[in-house]
């Protein structure tokens, strides 16, 4: 295996994982908005139906970052398969296993209040 074959390699290591932290980093800072735009909305001086339509997209920012966050742990997956092939050593791979990356779409449950 030449030199440059490991040097593309590692970068690429470091590269995945920098956009995988950049990825759960955003999703965080959406946590943290939700949580202060939930808390500003509690005040009594506020009308509770205010920031709603904000809520509703910031949930599908949340959705669309989770999405973002699974497909990068695909691209992961491929780039540990293409290591175990083109260098021949399955140490530098990381192991995600199957479930992590076929994930099937959540059911809408019918959520009644009980009475």
């Amino acid at each position: 295996m030449s030199d440059r074959i490991r040097t593309d390699a590692q970068n690429l290591k470091k590269l995945i994982r920098e956009a995988e932290a950049l990825a759960d980093e955003s999703m965080i800072a959406f946590a943290r908005l939700k949580q202060a735009m939930l808390t500003a909305r509690q005040n009594p001086e506020v009308e509770v139906h205010l920031g709603q339509r904000a809520l509703l997209r910031l949930n599908q920012v949340e959705t669309q970052a989770m999405a973002m966050s699974s497909s990068l742990l695909r691209v992961h997956d491929e780039l540990s398969k293409i290591a175990i092939e083109k260098m021949g050593d399955d140490r530098v791979t990381t192991e995600i296993p199957e479930a992590a990356t076929n994930i099937e779409p959540i059911a809408n449950h019918d959520l009644r209040i009980a009475s």
